[in-house]
């Protein structure tokens, strides 16, 4: 709906920093973004995000192996291997593994590593997609931009994820020899290896936080106050998702690990594995709905009625305002087509059978037939 909003997204009278925002509004966000958070539906947006991570794996396995065998990565190909056993069932294991293996054995490797980034961009664009609509839902806005404007911008930032996944993907698999290697350029020698164990994390760490950031400044029809390397929401996130992820570390390596595994057997490395991913899905959606209240109490605080919906002006309104048109048009042939009784869905044909004498009949005429029979 175009006319959702009219509020200037850096309004001024909004408070600009956390400390800012007064107490009764932090009570009134926190409230606010539980009871979203379940009004929304966010578990079963949190299912489909899964589904669609799922979907995009094998294809961003196969670019993995071809990237690696690029940087020259010894044993590149066992390695991606092992690190998709452990979550792939073993009969798509088998039909996966020719496929990696061929990728990273031709001499063309760059073609295979060109061709597997097309199908992943393909792919893995569902799963920005569909965030995409869990954001809108969360910010109480249609989808406005058209399709031509929408695609191509979830296309590169699928396509840019997938660069920041690769990336941390390598500094997990890049072995101790490629360390000592980059050591000896710069006179570390032996060190590089603890260097390199260090810091890691760091870097590991800063891909999550620009991931995030994207996913949440870009993908909602909503053109936020200005763009936010880590917002409190992604905080949120980041800290929920691992804690989540630790506790449920703790509970595999317990007991509960062995009830999984006498359930379900050969695939409860394949259940623990899509868990671990609802769960960070989960996590995500959490921080984007805080964010989504916490500019809510910020508006409220300054006065903008946002009680109701967020006043954010959307990015775009061309392709909500199409679709609003044709469901006017849509009510308008239906309500012709119930009071000519199924015989025209013409408004104009309605009215003028009324002049002519035809079958369609005013409401006087009707309701005296009515009393008439009875």
């Amino acid at each position: 709906m175009s006319s959702k909003s009219t509020v200037d997204a850096d309004h001024p009278a909004k408070p600009d920093s956390l400390g800012d925002i007064r107490k009764p509004s932090w009570g009134y966000v926190l409230r606010r973004t539980l009871r979203e958070f379940l009004d929304d539906q966010c578990t079963d947006l949190a299912a489909a995000l899964t589904y669609y991570a799922i979907l995009s794996l094998f294809p961003a396995l196969i670019a993995l192996a071809s990237l690696l065998s690029l940087v020259g990565q010894g044993q590149s190909t066992q390695t991606i291997i092992d690190m998709a056993s452990e979550f792939v069932p073993e009969e798509s294991m088998d039909r996966l593994r020719p496929a990696i293996e061929n990728v990273t054995t031709v001499p063309g490797a760059g073609w295979g590593l060109f061709l597997g980034l097309l199908v992943a961009l393909w792919t893995a664009s569902n799963y920005v997609n569909a965030f995409s609509r869990a954001m809108n839902r969360m910010y109480e806005v249609p989808e406005g931009r058209p399709m031509w404007k929408l695609r191509p911008v979830m296309y590169l930032l699928t396509l840019a994820m997938l660069i920041l996944v690769a990336m941390a993907a390598v500094i997990l698999v890049v072995s101790g020899p490629v360390a000592e290697a980059i050591g000896g350029l710069i006179g570390l020698g032996d060190q590089a290896l603890l260097v390199w164990g260090i810091a890691k994390w760091p870097v590991l760490l800063l891909i999550v936080v620009v991931t995030i950031a994207l996913l949440y400044y870009v993908t909602p029809n909503v053109k936020m106050p200005k763009f936010r390397w880590v917002s409190p929401g992604a905080l949120i996130a980041i800290l929920v998702a691992a804690l989540a992820a630790l506790a449920l570390g703790l509970y595999v390596s317990s007991a509960g690990g062995e009830s999984y595994s006498e359930t379900y057997g050969a695939l409860a490395g394949v259940i623990i594995f899509l868990l671990l991913l609802w769960i960070l899905n989960l996590a995500l959606l959490f921080g984007a709905e805080f964010d989504a209240e916490l500019e809510r109490g910020r508006e409220l605080q300054a006065g903008i009625p946002a009680e109701e919906s967020v006043q954010l002006p959307p990015r775009d309104t061309k392709a909500s305002d199409k679709k609003a048109k044709q469901a006017k048009e849509d009510i308008e042939k239906g309500r012709a087509l119930r009071e000519s009784r199924g015989r025209t869905q013409d408004l104009g044909e309605t009215s003028a059978g009324a002049e002519d004498g035809s079958p369609r009949r005013d409401r006087s005429s009707r309701r005296r037939h009515d009393d008439e029979t009875s």
